[in-house]
């Protein structure tokens, strides 16, 4: 299908590297002409004022979890939800880290499964993150085929849950998929820690909500960072990702390895950077019931820090929701009971965009860089995603950053019934979404199409063009 061609006129162009008063043509999906003037436009080129508007690079979210079965519940949204609510928040493209398939079953097994769960339902582009459950010598040669074959670049190992894995397995997996050029992405808690703790408090009946918390408390996640910075080095330094970091502890070691010249990055989320384990003592704690859980509010400073300085790269969301009036509340009297994780892939964009620039924490194009750029370059998309450079796909958010907005669920277009976030005012909001040349949100109406996402093919990992 040929796009409408799109001249965008007036707005105030914004990439990672800096600000332009210039002129963006899209034709046919992607980004054919930038200039100061364009006058040279297809017959019926649809013209978008955006006047008073930042014009961004779409964001990339590269840490979601849709249609997710993690036991005792199935996450709410699938991949048309998900991605609708994405797109509406200013997100142009998705990786979704995949669940756990059956005990010994191959490793493109969830591939193949969450393929089918997004085939004609994403509404934005898409890929998705090997999952590694288990360690053999098959497992490690189907590495290959993932990565050469089916452009998948990024694994996700987890230290903690059901399909953890040991020392001995982590050190083989990293050693081969450094070979392979791909990125290694870690979910890091201390198993054993976590597990003395919560039996004890089980044992002692203190299982309401909050102690989900106690449970899991921060050394738990620095521990495993640590652990497993070394263990990438141990593995002829493996490009190591630490996903969703909440504390200032394990940012030290990540600063640590980076002194020291580690292939070492790092995510977080807004959640990490404002809300605090307080909101465990509230009445709807089961909310807020995730893993890694809420932080003291001490953290949250550590962590805005570490934008500011550049030692956290990308922030995603841990998109992984569940009703607060059914899914969460089994948990209510029991947090062992509660499934793990909240929605947040709408409203990732404005809530940093508001705390982070329009408080003059970050800069538009350190706002770019966090959401956009560096998710595209550690995650083999650039320079097909993340900058507005011609030939480039035209994925594309329009941020008004006057817009004052308070964060109501009914605005959202989640499938869940509540944000962790109502009225929350922000400054600054995506008033226009543009995913491969088509508008699929204008002013909170979504306007996308089910099965227009497309999976993209991930290049390899290159730590030298990072």
């Amino acid at each position: 299908m040929t796009s409408t061609a799109i001249l965008i006129i007036n707005g105030t162009l914004v990439d990672a590297h800096g600000q332009s008063k210039k002129q963006l043509l899209l034709i046919d999906g992607k980004i054919a002409k930038v200039s100061e003037t364009i006058t040279d436009t297809p017959a019926e080129t649809k013209i978008i004022d955006a006047q008073g508007l930042y014009v961004m690079p779409g964001g990339i979210d590269v840490h979601t979890h849709f249609n997710i079965d993690v036991g005792i519940s199935r996450s709410i949204d699938d991949f048309y939800t998900g991605t609708r609510s994405a797109a509406c928040g200013g997100t142009t493209m998705i990786i979704d880290h995949m669940g756990f398939g059956p005990k010994g079953c191959s490793l493109g097994h969830q591939l193949a499964v969450y393929k089918e769960y997004a085939q004609d339902k994403a509404v934005i582009d898409y890929s998705f993150h090997g999952v590694i459950q288990h360690v053999d010598e098959q497992v490690l040669a189907d590495m290959q085929t993932m990565v050469e074959k089916e452009g998948i670049s990024s694994f996700k190992l987890y230290l903690t849950y059901g399909y953890k894995l040991d020392d001995d397995s982590t050190l083989k997996a990293m050693a081969r998929l450094n070979e392979l050029n791909a990125l290694t992405t870690v979910h890091p808690e201390n198993d054993a820690a976590i597990a003395q703790r919560r039996a004890q408090l089980i044992k002692a009946g203190k299982i309401a909500p909050k102690y989900h918390a106690v449970s899991r408390p921060l050394e738990c996640e620095a521990e495993a960072i640590a652990r497993t910075i070394n263990l990438a080095s141990l593995s002829g330094n493996a490009p190591l990702y630490i996903v969703h970091l909440s504390n200032g502890l394990g940012l030290d070691y990540i600063r640590l390895a980076r002194k020291n010249q580690q292939a070492v990055w790092a995510e977080t989320c807004p959640q990490y950077l404002l809300l605090d384990d307080s909101l465990y003592e509230n009445e709807d704690a089961v909310k807020y019931v995730m893993s890694p859980p809420l932080r003291p509010k001490a953290e949250l400073e550590k962590l805005w820090l570490g934008l500011e300085d550049g030692s956290i790269d990308t922030v995603a969301t841990d998109h992984c929701s569940f009703t607060y009036h059914d899914q969460k509340h089994k948990g209510v009297d029991d947090f062992t009971a509660c499934p793990n994780g909240m929605p947040g892939v709408e409203t990732r964009m404005p809530l940093l965009f508001s705390e982070g620039v329009s408080k003059g924490r970050i800069s538009p194009e350190k706002f770019v860089e966090v959401t956009s750029f560096k998710p595209a370059k550690l995650f083999g998309l650039y320079p097909q995603k993340g900058c507005l450079l011609e030939g480039s796909d035209a994925d594309i958010v329009l941020f008004d950053p006057e817009l004052e907005v308070t964060i109501s669920h009914d605005r959202l277009h989640d499938n869940t019934d509540y944000t962790p976030f109502e009225s929350h005012a922000v400054t600054g909001w995506p008033v226009m979404t543009i995913s491969r040349g088509e508008v699929v949100a204008n002013h909170g109406e979504f306007l996308g199409k089910a099965g227009a996402g497309h999976f993209v093919h991930r290049k390899p990992f290159d730590k030298n063009n990072i």
